[in-house]
């Protein structure tokens, strides 16, 4: 056979035996999903880091990051007291890291949180002149938000300003300064970030229709004196029992008609029990730990796993639903491990809020949001259980 013939024939065997070159629409068909490219198409989705995640310490869980989100929320490393512990003193090793991260893995920056009443450092407690606070309140915005302009995506601007009631929380910002200190951290944030970047009041129980009722009155309050208010930010620090889905809705449709876009912020769902006079996400809360409040120390069974997947599917169901007026979620932790809730309200405790493990795997929830398709569905286009166990 002459050399020409026979090597014709090799490429059409070839051709039946190996199939046609695949298309890259076909190709991504197989690619195992992440939580970020599965919503692509409805919000952007990622995680709070902590400092052991951009420097170099928690590499897994740089990885699962890098591989799962497409957008990052600094934990603590860019509260007051961390940012800028002493007047005129920055620590700016952390945050610079946590936002070259960002740019590298080309996601969504937020920046988390400007003005707080909570982990403010001490020297600001100590203003009590307004002129002075004032002043000092710019020096900080200016230099934070300042030095990543153009860099950081969204600020949460303002955090926890309100009451359970709907009423301004006496802060030391309120106590020395009166209400107009929230037009003005949204007027100096402005300034500072730059006109692109997106501008945010975040909080918890955003679902009391009392306070959210108190922060559509608040945010028009900021606007109409000149702040610039870009979104609201739903802390969503739930439990597997509560609040209901209906309630959690009843506010994200009052912020629609309030023209605010949603960011489900600080997501997580304990598993636990929680003291009777628990108060939505106070952080100076604390409690006596015991066996009835610490049910499950060396693992989550089976049936919890099923209950807990059953709560995040409801969720993500609403946030599809919704889509159109969310534009980020952003789960509390990157792993169980990670997770805040291990020790509060109750200190020593094992929760499992989030959807991998202490190992960095992938729990059965994680499977279950998975399963969704944009209508809030489950998808029967893809088998998502298959994929999901090949890439672990």
């Amino acid at each position: 056979m002459h050399t020409k013939n026979y090597l014709l024939l090799l490429a059409i065997v070839c051709l039946y035996a190996c199939g046609s070159p695949s298309t890259p629409e076909e190709q991504a068909e197989t690619t195992p999903p992440t939580i970020s490219t599965a919503f692509a198409d409805q919000f952007v989705v990622g995680a709070a880091l902590g400092g052991s995640h951009i420097n170099g310490t928690d590499t897994l869980g740089q990885a699962l990051v890098a591989r799962e989100y497409n957008t990052i929320t600094p934990e603590n490393m860019m509260k007051w007291e961390e940012i800028n512990p002493r007047p005129g003193v920055f620590n700016w090793a952390d945050p610079d890291a946590f936002v070259a991260f960002g740019e590298e893995n080309d996601m969504f920056i937020v920046g988390h949180a400007l003005v707080w009443h909570s982990q403010l450092s001490d020297y600001v407690k100590e203003i009590t002149d307004p002129e002075l606070l004032l002043a000092e309140m710019k020096t900080h915005i200016d230099a934070v938000a300042g030095r990543y302009k153009g860099r950081i995506d969204g600020w949460d601007v303002v955090n926890e300003a309100l009451n359970e009631d709907g009423s301004l929380r006496e802060s030391h910002f309120y106590k020395v300064l009166g209400e107009d200190y929230l037009t003005e951290a949204f007027k100096m944030a402005a300034a500072a970030a730059g006109p692109e970047t997106k501008l945010y009041y975040n909080d918890y129980n955003m679902w009391n229709a009392d306070k959210r009722e108190g922060a559509i009155r608040m945010i028009e309050k900021i606007r109409a004196n000149g702040g610039r208010v870009d979104g609201i930010g739903m802390q969503a620090h739930y439990s597997v029992a509560g609040p209901s889905i209906d309630t959690i809705e009843q506010s994200i449709v009052a912020y629609e008609k309030a023209g605010l876009p949603i960011m489900m912020t600080e997501l997580d769902v304990t598993v636990l029990p929680n003291p009777w006079d628990l108060v939505g996400a106070e952080v100076s809360q604390n409690f006596e730990n015991s066996p009835y409040m610490n049910p499950f120390p060396d693992a989550l069974p089976d049936s919890m796993q099923t209950v807990l997947a059953d709560r995040y599917e409801d969720l993500f169901r609403l946030y599809l639903k919704h889509a159109d007026n969310i534009e980020r979620i952003t789960f509390w932790g990157v792993n169980d491990g990670h997770s805040w809730l291990n020790g509060w309200p109750i200190s020593g405790r094992t929760n499992y809020p989030l959807l991998f493990d202490r190992s960095y795997q992938k729990k059965p929830v994680y499977d279950r949001v998975l399963s969704l398709n944009p209508d809030g569905k489950k998808s029967g286009n893809y088998n998502y259980q298959k994929q999901a166990n090949e890439v672990n």
